[in-house]
């Protein structure tokens, strides 16, 4: 397999998990599996450092690491070995971003200030607003609705022209 080739599937399955974690937040998180995830929509549920929430890190682990081992001592499997490496990026991208950047649950860097970044705040404020499982919205992490670039006072204002032109 060429280093193209590897790159390439470690970019796909980074892009994948992008749709993998949208769909596993919205229908999981928001639904079976609420009890784990209900603490990290409601502060007072919180006691120390650690969620309930937190315990996604291993859902999303397990496929990954089964990923490394398969493709490294399987023959013939070596492709899952990009495969977990990809998923792993998008772990650490997703952490690095919800955990350190919005939530800062570590001091690591100060707030980032542009567009897109701002946008993320923006969707995820909006996904937090609501403390239930249901009717929230954004559930993703890097592929946002475009309504969240721009300010919050304009939001109403586009929604009322949606609704005008239906």
């Amino acid at each position: 397999m060429t280093i193209l080739a590897k790159i390439g599937i470690v970019l796909a399955t980074t892009a994948t998990m992008e749709f993998v974690a949208w769909f596993t937040h919205k229908y999981l998180m928001h639904g079976l599996l609420w009890s784990w995830h209900e603490d990290h929509h409601d502060p007072m549920q919180k006691h120390g450092f650690f969620e309930k929430n937190d315990r996604f890190f291993l859902v999303f682990a397990i496929p990954s690491a089964f990923c490394y081992m398969a493709g490294t001592f399987v023959d013939g499997w070596s492709v899952l070995l990009f495969v977990g490496v990809g998923i792993s990026v998008y772990g650490m991208i997703y952490f690095l971003i919800h955990d350190v950047y919005i939530h800062r649950r570590f001091k690591w860097f100060n707030q980032l200030d542009n567009k897109y970044s701002r946008a993320i705040l923006r969707a995820h404020g909006a996904h937090h607003a609501i403390k239930t499982k249901e009717d929230c919205e954004s559930f993703g992490l890097l592929v946002i609705n475009r309504k969240f670039f721009k300010k919050r006072k304009d939001w109403k204002k586009e929604l009322t022209t949606m609704a005008n032109q239906e």
